[in-house]
């Protein structure tokens, strides 16, 4: 065996069957040997960390943990690169060298690895999201439930109707879960925008329309809408107050108008009447079926129809009845 394997020269370069492997000496096989036990012992403390992480902040919020979590991978990942550097690179000229082929290969054959990596730091220090966001990000809608350095992965939940042709297209006509995860790359914060529902104002402005006949007592609906708009989102109005007012004084933001308000279009049929109100991001749905149901027993009891398509005939042309008389009375 011997024979066969031979440390040469000064060196020490492996010799295999006659035969000197390129690279392969004793040296190398040192730092060989080192960068794996260095690299098993970075992820072993890394999983120590995690867990440790986990027990700490197992009370505390989801972005909490969050964060705790990719603290860990940033410290693991910094404590890799550079310990492999410092293994296999003693001299510094050589590390400049290396870096600089490394750096133009990486971002010549790995573009696309590399705008996700940058896109994954750019998401963090630009606060764009959390974990736990609703957000629209690469025309997905839904909930960040992972951050990785290159994806980033989302509950998607559906789509109300207005929006229902927009791609990908999806079944459920509300802002609930559908079930499909998605993961998408970091790079699209570059290509498209990033529509967070949650980040800075978890409120929504919301509308239900209710269309109704033109001789029905338009004061006493509008009085029903207000009525219920404020039984179901009072409680929300000044929680989404306090928090206008923050976002007022982090940005250039014109004061809106929180309390629920009734506005009049008309139509060639009916009398639109439009209510607008605050509510959480969350629950949408089940809040506008609350108040829809208040709504119709509210409109039953006061005697108001919702209207419909109507088709009025003001005139017909005339119309002449005759009887024709009988062959046989013709002879």
């Amino acid at each position: 065996m011997s024979d066969w394997i031979k440390l040469v020269g000064p060196q020490q370069v492996i010799e295999f069957m006659g035969v000197r492997l390129v690279g392969a000496n004793l040296d190398n096989a040192k730092k060989l040997l080192f960068t794996l036990i260095f690299i098993a012992a970075v992820l072993l403390l890394a999983a120590v960390l995690r867990r440790l992480s986990n027990a700490v902040l197992g009370g505390r919020s989801e972005q909490a943990r969050f964060w705790g979590r990719q603290a860990v991978k940033l410290g693991s990942a910094v404590l890799l690169i550079l310990g492999v550097l410092s293994i296999w690179f003693e001299d510094p000229t050589r590390l400049s060298t290396a870096l600089g082929l490394v750096t133009a290969g990486l971002a010549f054959a790995l573009q696309k690895v590399v705008t996700a990596i940058a896109g994954y730091f750019v998401i963090l220090r630009g606060n764009t999201f959390n974990v736990g966001d609703r957000i629209v990000m690469g025309g997905v809608r839904g909930d960040v439930i992972a951050l990785d350095f290159t994806q980033t992965t989302i509950m998607e939940m559906g789509q109300p109707p207005p929006v229902q042709r927009a791609d990908p297209a999806v079944w459920v006509q509300s802002r609930q879960f559908t079930g499909r995860i998605v993961t998408i790359s970091n790079a699209k914060i570059f290509d498209e925008p990033v529509f967070n529902y949650t980040r800075d104002f978890p409120y929504l402005w919301e509308e239900m329309t209710l269309p109704i006949a033109y001789s029905a007592d338009r004061e006493r609906a509008e009085r029903i809408l207000l009525e219920i708009a404020e039984r179901h989102s009072a409680p929300v109005a000044e929680l989404s107050e306090q928090a206008l007012r923050n976002m007022q004084r982090r940005f250039l933001l014109k004061a809106g108008d929180i309390k629920p308000a009734v506005y009049f279009r008309l139509t060639d049929n009916w009398l639109e009447l439009t209510l607008r109100f605050v509510v959480e991001d969350h629950g949408v749905r089940a809040v506008k079926d609350a108040m829809s149901r208040d709504l119709l027993r509210a409109l039953d009891a006061a005697g108001i129809t919702v209207a419909s398509a109507t088709l009025e005939i003001v005139g017909l042309p005339p119309v002449r009845i005759g009887r024709e008389p009988r062959r046989g009375a013709e002879g």
